[in-house]
């Protein structure tokens, strides 16, 4: 999907460039928070990937409740857990990851992509980044 196409699709919108997170992807992602953290404890954000544009591997570490919700609302991408084949992901997907599960999620090489990322609140909370997805490991995924 070309970006002219997705921008139609895309109705959260682009957000900025999220620079504070660059180092935990390969590509260019960009980040459009839906909620404001004064107001609720429960952060949304539209998340969006460039083709090829995927995070690392990381874990949403919680001693109870914790994890991550992704809407999925533009384009195509993927999911994928540690030791599990990688899931295709299309507008309407949602994937429920527990906490303390090691996965990524990003684009598909051809398509621009965005879901709605929602932190679930958890005691001891917190993200640990891990390796970058390897470009070996990506190019081996199907359409």
């Amino acid at each position: 999907m070309n970006k002219q196409e997705f921008e139609k699709q895309n109705i959260f919108g682009l957000g900025e460039p999220n620079d504070a997170y660059k180092q935990y992807f390969i590509g260019n992602s960009y980040l459009n928070p839906l909620t404001d953290l004064n107001k609720t404890s429960l952060f949304l954000a539209n998340v969006t990937f460039e083709p090829g544009c995927r995070n690392n591997w990381h874990i949403h570490h919680a001693s109870s409740g914790g994890g991550q919700i992704l809407v999925c609302t533009a384009g195509s991408g993927w999911y994928q857990e540690e030791g599990k084949k990688a899931q295709s992901l299309k507008p309407g997907d949602v994937v429920t990851i527990p906490a303390n599960v090691k996965h990524w999620h990003g684009a598909k090489k051809d398509s621009w992509f965005s879901h709605i990322a929602i932190e679930v609140p958890g005691e001891d909370a917190k993200t640990e980044w891990c390796e970058p997805v390897s470009n070996e490991e990506y190019d081996r995924l199907e359409r």
